[in-house]
């Protein structure tokens, strides 16, 4: 595979992630909690990926060594935490304007860890995608009054536990199979959300079977598919370009809004999709350059 096939997968894990907030949404307004939502996303998703991993090509790995992809597991499970928290004090406009600093907070780390200084186009498509944020959130629509610290707080620390993610993904368990390392990670998430949010829910029947087409959706698309193609991809595209990458996130969590919610999207917000689209296009488009003359 060619290097602009991985940043597709990236690209492609981004937008499973953009389509979980519309099924929060859905789960919230059935009556469910963010810790049953959550811990059924978790719960079902790491579920899903061991059975499949039981059909699928693994390898021998010391305790060790699945310890360590399990541990780098925890900073995506803290991620849904800490943003559903923010949540809890935020809009929900200013709150992905939080998370998504991990545009930049990504780039960040791969300069402290691997002294690669982001390029002058990496940087110019960090600030198209930051700008399309804010447009596509629709801050500049809604009014946007006082911004509590504390939901603002929780937002920041989901942005730095995304990035971490990331960056873990693309260097644990290479050797390990995707699915085998999905699994691995999926269970440290689970492990620390079980921990701060014991699953409760799973003693009452009637919320048990409820919340399970939620849970469901959103362990599919949350805790299967988005680490699986981060572990195909991450490794060959990096930390900086695989943040960059995810903004696919916010597009479709804004069309998914629109399909599913009917929810009225103002031109300006499109707007900021289409900057998007764009930033993670600018993005790319130097390694694309580099396929292509080694092709």
């Amino acid at each position: 595979m060619k290097t602009w096939h991985y940043a597709l997968l990236v690209f492609i894990g981004g937008c499973c992630l953009g389509i979980l907030s519309t099924f929060v949404k859905l789960a919230y307004s059935a009556g469910f909690s963010m810790v049953e939502v959550t811990g059924s996303q978790v719960l079902f998703g790491t579920l899903i990926i061991w059975l499949v991993t039981l059909f699928a090509k693994k390898t021998r790995i010391s305790f060790r060594h699945g310890g360590t992809i399990m541990l780098a597991g925890i900073p995506m499970g803290l991620t849904g935490l800490l943003y559903y928290q923010s949540l809890q004090t935020l809009d929900a406009s200013l709150a992905i304007i939080f998370l998504f600093q991990f545009i930049w907070i990504g780039s960040l780390i791969e300069w402290i860890i691997y002294k690669r200084r982001p390029s002058a186009g990496k940087v110019f498509s960090i600030v198209i995608l930051l700008a399309g944020s804010i447009l596509a959130a629709g801050i500049f629509i809604e009014n946007v009054q006082t911004v509590s610290l504390q939901g603002a707080v929780w937002g920041m620390l989901s942005a730095v536990t995304f990035s971490i993610f990331i960056f873990l993904s693309s260097i644990v368990g290479k050797q390990v199979p995707a699915i085998q390392k999905s699994a691995l990670l999926s269970t440290g998430a689970l492990i620390v959300t079980v921990v701060l949010f014991p699953p409760i829910f799973l003693f009452d029947i009637q919320t048990l079977t409820g919340v399970l087409p939620y849970g469901m959706i959103l362990g599919i698309f949350g805790v299967v598919f988005p680490p699986l193609l981060f572990s195909i991809g991450m490794p060959h595209v990096g930390p900086g370009l695989g943040t960059i990458l995810t903004a696919s996130e916010l597009p479709v969590a804004i069309i998914m809004s629109a399909l599913v919610l009917s929810e009225e999207i103002a031109s300006l917000q499109w707007f900021g999709v289409v900057l998007i689209l764009g930033g993670i296009a600018i993005g790319n488009m130097k390694q694309s350059q580099r396929d292509i003359l080694s092709g």
